[in-house]
């Protein structure tokens, strides 16, 4: 099976790196990639000549799918280049507000990405919530979370980790990803919770991660932490969040994306109101009970692997639908595995 990735960002860095890391995954599985990226979304000159560029690869590569991995511009783009079988992949920032543009920005990507999602052949949602979103085309649609290399992301002694990054050994560490948008993470939101924290629980140290950390390092900063905390106001499904908790790293974090199903049995961890007070009590108790989570238990089923296997029964169905079959999704299939 041939599919032609379609991607925002660039090949380098670590900007989308779920994405790449999926991609890697289909590939294991046996799928024929071929990576198309989209480097800007702001200049319409680009775009135009990104869209004929599109179509030159379609025709070259003739894949027998075409799947965006994120909407807005980048959905739109596949449709505009003629991209079918088209499938999209929906991750929190297509469909959600953000504050990281202007509101009136933030408005029309998510306009955009409900035009791309009308002649899309399917969609898949990271959340249930995302798929709520869907202004049509929610037949059309799958559930399926990012996964994550559980042989990457994996316990190791806290010891050891802070070694590693040439931390103290004594101390309790609260970590925060504040991505390289620290607003839309609410980083003030968190600092506030901090201040409160650091009233219950002496020599707290925050640690915050700001988009520069190279991928490879995130579980020695995951293994060497005592706390994960999560304010954003808008999420997909973080990866953070799952990374945590294949690590056993407790998470405290607001109800946001898919963050309470994540978290639903995983002790000692959190859900708090939007309130540093709260936020602030509820990390101090979790680093005053001193233990690691159970959270690998509860993420086993969002492997890498088995979510290779989701998509590529995604991938089968629209090549039977496209060569004349006629079976929908069935709702059962929109349902996640259940947890052990």
């Amino acid at each position: 099976m041939r599919v032609l990735y379609v991607i925002p960002g660039t090949p380098e860095g670590s900007e989308f790196i779920f994405a790449k890391r999926q991609i890697a995954c289909m590939e294991a599985v046996g799928i024929t990639a071929s990576k198309f990226f989209l480097r800007s979304r702001t200049s319409i000159p680009f775009l135009v000549r990104a869209i004929g560029l599109l179509k030159n690869e379609i025709n070259s590569f003739r894949p027998d799918i075409v799947h965006a991995q994120f909407g807005t511009v980048n959905g739109i783009v596949c449709v505009c280049a003629g991209a079918n079988p088209l499938i999209v992949t929906f991750r929190g920032g297509d469909l959600n507000p953000t504050r990281e543009v202007s509101r009136i920005r933030s408005l029309a990507g998510r306009l955009i990405s409900q035009i791309a999602a009308l002649p899309a052949t399917a969609i898949i949602c990271v959340t249930a919530r995302l798929r709520a979103k869907l202004w049509w085309r929610k037949n059309r649609s799958r559930v399926i979370p990012n996964g994550l290399d559980l042989s990457m992301f994996s316990p190791m002694l806290k010891d050891e980790a802070r070694a590693a990054l040439g931390w103290q050994r004594a101390g309790r560490v609260v970590l925060f990803n504040a991505g390289r948008n620290a607003r839309a993470k609410r980083l003030d939101l968190a600092l506030a919770a901090i201040e409160r924290a650091r009233l219950r629980v002496t020599g707290l140290r925050f640690e915050i991660l700001r988009g520069e950390t190279a991928p490879e390092m995130m579980p020695l900063y995951l293994n060497a932490a005592d706390c994960l905390l999560v304010t954003s106001d808008w999420e997909g499904s973080p990866n953070i969040v799952k990374e945590a908790l294949a690590c056993n790293l407790p998470v405290v974090a607001v109800d946001v994306g898919d963050v309470p199903e994540r978290l639903a049995g995983v002790n000692p961890s959190r859900i708090v109101e939007r309130c540093p007070e709260a936020l602030g009590r509820c990390v101090a108790e979790v680093l005053q009970e001193s233990r690691r989570s159970n959270g690998r238990d509860k993420i086993a089923h969002l492997s890498d692997k088995a979510v290779a296997q989701q998509i590529l029964e995604v991938y089968r169905q629209v090549l039977f639908e496209s060569q004349g079959g006629t079976v929908p999704v069935s709702q059962s299939s929109l349902a996640e595995p259940p947890r052990n």
